[in-house]
């Protein structure tokens, strides 16, 4: 069993930038490979962002490489996301998720997920 609590979501303007932390309980973080999604109103949750189980390999949805950094510390079991150059179309609320089947980009493949933070970007 894997808990999931994210945190470091906020306002902030066009251009600026937040960074997402996803603490975990359980001593079994570094088996998981994590992911990160979002959620804007209206629409279906989307993949982001996913890190590998060492850290070594992450991998990102277009519209947000360049701009986004997944990273994670497996000593303080938290998977973080920096988010640059932020622009309206990021307004969601973002979830971590953790999943042992591999490094997928697809919801249904993983098992934990947290409550969510809401990041709002203004124009």
């Amino acid at each position: 069993q894997v808990q999931l609590v994210e945190s470091g979501g906020g306002l902030v303007q066009a251009g600026g930038s937040l960074r997402l932390s996803c603490a975990a309980s359980g001593r079994t973080f570094s088996s998981y490979a994590m992911g990160w999604f979002r959620q804007a109103p209206g629409k279906e949750r989307e993949f982001v962002a996913l890190i590998n189980w060492s850290g070594g390999g992450t991998y990102y949805e277009d519209s947000v490489k360049g701009r986004f950094t997944i990273s994670r510390d497996n000593a303080k079991n938290t998977v973080y996301l920096q988010m640059n150059s932020l622009n309206p179309e990021d307004t969601a609320v973002y979830y971590c998720a953790a999943t042992d089947l591999g490094v997928p980009i697809t919801t249904w493949a993983y098992k934990y997920w947290g409550q969510g933070t809401q990041v709002t970007v203004s124009s």
